[in-house]
C-alpha cells in the first residue's frame, strides 16, 4: 500500500507541476507587471488571448490612485502583428477607478502587438518594459463541453502516463493496464479532441506535420506514438513480470519533454499580407 500510495502521491504532483507550467510558459498567458506610484502599487494584466467576436479590453485598475487624489491617465499603443504598420495610441477611459479601453477584434489567428503607457504627475510606467510588447492572438469560440474533455483526457494521460512509467521503474503490476490508459486518453485528448478544437479556434483540424509547423500538433502526435509502442511492448506485462517496462519509462520521459515545451509555441498566425495562416513563435 505504501508503495501504491507514494507512486500516485508523486504522480499527482508532477502532473500539477506540469500542468502549471504549460498554463504559466505558454505565450496565451497574460503579461503582468506591478507599477509602483509614490507607494501606491498598481497591478496591471495585459490579455495575449482574445475572442474574434469582441474586442479585446484592456482594464487597469486604478482605483487607489484616485482614493489617494491623484490624477492619472492612460493609452494603449499597438498595431497588427507581424507587420510594418504605423503604430496606433487609443487613450484609456477613466470609469470607476478603472482605465478602460479595447483592442479590435481580429480575424482567427489574427494577432495584435500592444503596450500600456500609465501616467500621474511626473510619474510615467510603461508594460511591458524594455521596449517590448504584448502580442494578443484571436481565436474562435470552442463550447465549453469540447473543451472540458479534451484537458480533462489531456490531464489523465499525463497522470497515467507517470504513473505507468514509475510503475515499470517500481516493477508494480499494473504496467499493461496503465500503459493502455494512457494511450487511450492521449489519444482522445489530443488527435481526437484536440483537432477539433483547433477547427473551432482556427479553422483548420490539423497544422502539425506534414500540413504544417504547429508544435502542439506535432508534440502530441510523438506523445501518441511513444505511448503506442509502450503499450505494444508491455503487452505480455503480468504481475511479476514487467515485460516492456523501459518503453514505458521512455513514453513517460518523452512525455516530461512534450509537456516542458509551453503550450501554442510556434502556432497558429494570420498572416495579413496574404490573408493565410502560418506557424509562429
Amino acid at each position: 500500500m505504501k508503495r501504491v500510495f507514494f507512486l500516485w502521491f508523486a504522480a499527482f504532483i508532477l502532473t500539477a507541476a506540469f500542468l502549471v507550467w504549460q498554463k504559466m510558459s505558454g505565450p496565451t498567458y497574460p503579461v503582468r507587471a506591478t507599477l509602483g506610484v509614490d507607494g501606491i502599487e498598481i497591478p496591471i494584466e495585459l490579455l495575449r488571448s482574445g475572442s474574434i467576436n469582441e474586442d479585446l479590453p484592456v482594464a487597469i485598475p486604478v482605483a487607489a490612485l484616485t482614493a489617494a487624489g491623484k490624477e492619472v491617465a492612460g493609452e494603449v499603443t499597438w498595431r497588427r502583428y507581424p507587420t510594418q504598420d504605423e503604430w496606433r495610441t487609443t487613450p484609456l477611459v477613466l470609469e470607476d477607478g478603472i482605465l478602460k479601453g479595447a483592442l479590435p477584434r481580429q480575424p482567427m489567428a489574427g494577432k495584435l502587438e500592444y503596450r500600456v503607457d500609465i501616467r500621474s504627475g511626473s510619474f510615467h510606467g510603461v508594460v511591458p518594459g524594455n521596449g517590448e510588447h504584448a502580442v494578443a492572438r484571436f481565436k474562435g469560440d470552442v463550447p465549453g463541453l469540447v473543451l472540458v474533455f479534451h484537458v480533462t483526457f489531456l490531464v489523465l494521460g499525463f497522470l497515467f502516463s507517470t504513473g505507468a512509467g514509475l510503475e515499470g521503474l517500481t516493477g508494480g503490476p499494473a504496467l499493461k493496464t496503465l500503459s493502455r490508459l494512457c494511450f487511450f486518453c492521449l489519444l482522445v485528448g489530443g488527435l481526437i479532441l484536440g483537432p477539433i478544437v483547433q477547427k473551432y479556434a482556427f479553422d483548420a483540424f490539423w497544422t502539425g506535420w506534414p500540413l504544417g509547423e504547429d508544435w502542439t500538433d506535432n508534440k502530441l502526435a510523438v506523445g501518441v506514438a511513444f505511448w503506442l509502442l509502450a503499450v505494444w511492448r508491455t503487452r505480455k506485462a503480468a504481475p511479476g513480470r514487467p515485460r516492456g517496462k523501459w518503453f514505458a519509462v521512455l513514453a513517460m520521459l518523452a512525455i516530461f519533454v512534450i509537456f516542458a515545451i509551453p503550450h501554442s509555441i510556434h502556432g497558429s498566425t494570420y498572416d495579413y499580407a496574404t490573408g493565410e495562416h502560418i506557424q509562429r513563435m
